[in-house]
């Protein structure tokens, strides 16, 4: 989440939550932000016994220390309510979708006219509603029968309506989403309360997201840290008033500096915008339109290191389109080009509407109205394989290469043995070839090849420098697939691909250690997905598929994928290079006040105090509202993420030492030292 996206909305409740979140029953979830709000309540109570005179420090002194930590908790708070303000705002927003509505329920299938009308909540898994234009869908189901125009833009924020029909992988519908045209029969697949809106209401409000296990770990690191500071703060008190006593050196350290050293040593800066970096992340993604089921998810995607990918529509554009007409000897390409465009005319495939496009474009060849030619159009089958047009005594064919050597050959015809040759050549190249013939004689040879998409290339380049590798899945032989993989530059492919090859590659890869992530939207997609460990399922596919996965992209969109990865690297790299900043702040502070705060003991350590800081006062104090005010400046990182480059693993680990490891360094030292100054400057010593 951008700062340009903070609304004023957003900024006003995230205020306020962040005073709702002083329950202590809340603090206890973050342990070491708990330490500064129980540090924060013992020095209240300083302020109040100092006020009233009952122990001897300064109350004014006691007070800032106490103020200070009181905005370094809200600060911490702040950070967390501002990155779960969008995803309460998503929230808000679908809640608004899902709406109890009555619909027509079905006493069986095969008759529409009876029905009861019922309300969307009563509704249970299994049963069958019919919805007409106008009308919401009521709960998630699969069409079963019918076809019509559904405006999912409630769900995924896209205005342009979406066709749902039965019979394949776009059958699947959402609870909340409108039809706009035609019907549907719809069998409910899920219970009520269950539906995929309910569960991304769930998801995106920041509130409900779980931490992932690396998140976990961290936060027992840094746990361990702050009980070592507690453990070793807790004996400063009783040692500086031994050594005071009986041995004559210095004075005591006050309860109230020891209270303020232990938080500024432990590790406040990453502890209180942990849980901000992981929810951004989670709504980076929302904003991408990708719903995840779990921050796991996120993370292991950061962590992916082989990506599997749909050949169509991921790699190439998702149609073959005409690219060269290839005559036979005899034959002129601008007569065959007229026949290629006579020949498909009437074909409204992407395919055949290809051709008629590059009949115009490279031969200047208008469409022909088939009615003036007293044409007849003989459209393709299976069986035949072939299509075509009869007009005026001609017979025009235009098919599969040996379906139409067949029918050649069967009316007395010839089949050329250079037809056949670029029928190979073009088959060697990835390509699909389509024969043309005219009244028995062969005129040539259709090109059709997958267009892959522009710029894949570079972005799988910048892929395999990340250490990614990509494998591109196809059904189509393996030489097409070799043509096709090596043109978009993917590091391998899987040609002719089945549901179990697919099943088996992943763990295939899972056994030699890598994480792999994949995309798919049918039923016979459910089981590869299921094993990957990154499965991002299209929101226009089967219950199954989105069942399996633990990702749904709301956009459809297969090349998402390579985004999710990105935005789970950014999540990862984001919390390491905080961590690294926090704990380089530390050893900073460290060194900048423990000098100071011992040199009444140890005069020699009066050499240390290079920073020529005033006292232990303005020390102290200028340690405390610095540790308070850097989170609050590095909350929009937390919230924007770290950009991500494409660099080697090491390349990454170097830079983030350098910029933010270095950075934490030399930050604390600039920033204690002018507000020591400040400090000094107004009179407190």
């Amino acid at each position: 989440m951008e700062n340009k996206n903070i609304s004023g909305s957003i900024l006003k409740d995230s205020i306020y939550q962040s005073f709702v979140k002083l329950s202590p029953l809340v603090q206890v979830r973050n342990p070491v932000m708990f330490v500064v709000y129980i540090g924060a309540v013992l020095t209240t109570s300083l302020y109040f016994l100092s006020f009233a005179g009952i122990q001897d420090e300064r109350a004014g002194y006691v007070l800032a220390i106490a103020l200070f930590l009181w905005f370094t908790v809200l600060f911490a708070n702040f950070a967390e309510a501002i990155a779960e303000g969008r995803g309460r705002a998503q929230a808000d927003t679908l809640k608004k979708a899902r709406k109890d509505v009555k619909t027509k329920k079905l006493y069986s299938a095969d008759n529409t006219d009876e029905f009861e009308e019922v309300m969307s909540v009563d509704l249970k898994k299994g049963d069958i509603v019919y919805v007409v234009a106008g009308e919401q869908i009521p709960m998630d189901g699969e069409v079963i029968e019918g076809a019509a125009s559904v405006d999912e833009s409630a769900i995924t924020g896209e205005s342009a309506p979406v066709i749902r029909e039965s019979g394949g992988d776009r059958s699947a519908v959402t609870g909340g989403t409108t039809l706009v045209s035609d019907w549907l029969i719809v069998k409910i697949t899920v219970e009520s309360g269950n539906s995929f809106l309910d569960r991304m209401i769930s998801m995106v409000e920041g509130a409900s997201r779980k931490k992932t296990p690396n998140e976990i770990a961290l936060q027992i690191l840094l746990v361990t840290l702050t009980i070592i500071f507690l453990v070793v703060s807790a004996t400063l008190l009783p040692y500086t008033q031994f050594t005071s006593e009986f041995v004559g050196a210095g004075t005591a350290i006050p309860i109230t500096n020891v209270i303020a050293l232990l938080v500024c040593l432990a590790p406040t800066t990453i502890g209180a915008l942990l849980s901000s970096i992981g929810i951004a992340g989670m709504s980076r993604l929302n904003q991408a339109n990708v719903l995840a089921m779990s921050g796991r998810a996120i993370e292991a995607a950061g962590d992916t290191d082989v990506l599997l990918l749909d050949k169509t529509g991921t790699i190439t554009l998702g149609n073959r389109q005409a690219s060269e007409f290839i005559p036979v000897e005899g034959v002129t390409e601008e007569s065959l080009a007229e026949a290629c465009q006579l020949s498909s005319i009437a074909d409204e495939t992407p395919e055949g509407r290809s051709i008629v496009k590059l009949a115009k474009d490279e031969y200047g060849i208008r469409k022909r109205d088939l009615s003036e030619l007293n044409a007849t159009f003989v459209p393709f089958t299976a069986k035949t394989r072939m299509s075509g047009v009869d007009y005026q005594g001609e017979v025009l064919r235009k098919g599969a290469a040996d379906s139409v050597k067949a029918f050649v050959i069967d009316n007395g015809g010839n089949y050329p043995q250079e037809c056949q040759e670029a029928v190979d050549r073009v088959a060697k190249e990835g390509g699909t070839p389509l024969v043309v013939a005219k009244n028995n004689a062969v005129l040539g040879v259709i090109h059709l090849k997958d267009i892959v998409k522009s710029g894949v290339k570079e972005r799988f380049r910048e892929l395999h420098n990340m250490g990614i590798k990509t494998v591109m899945i196809t059904g189509d032989n393996p030489m097409t697939a070799a043509a096709i993989a090596a043109e978009a530059g993917v590091d391998d492919f899987l040609a002719e691909a089945t549901p179990e090859a697919k099943l088996e590659l992943i763990k295939k890869y899972q056994k030699e250690g890598h994480l792999v992530a994949m995309t798919g939207d049918g039923t016979n997609d459910a089981p590869a997905l299921a094993q990957a460990d990154v499965a991002v399922a299209m929101n226009t596919g089967t219950q199954a598929a989105k069942e399996a996965g633990n990702m749904v992209d709301l956009d459809s969109n297969p090349t998402k994928l390579i985004d999710i990865v990105r935005i789970g690297k950014q999540l990862l790299i984001t919390r390491g290079a905080l961590t690294t900043f926090s704990v380089a702040n530390d050893v900073a502070k460290y060194f900048a006040i423990i000098p100071v705060l011992f040199f009444t003991i140890y005069p020699e350590l009066e050499a240390l105090n290079f920073m020529n800081l005033t006292s232990s006062t303005t020390a102290i104090l200028s340690a405390i509202i610095y540790n308070a005010f850097v989170i609050i400046a590095l909350i929009p990182l937390a919230l924007r993420g770290v950009k991500y480059r494409g660099l080697s693993a090491e390349k990454l680990l170097k830079r983030n030492m350098l910029i933010y490891g270095l950075g934490g360094l030399i930050a604390p030292f600039i920033a204690i030292k002018l507000i020591d100054m400040f400090l000094t400057f107004i009179g407190i010593v």
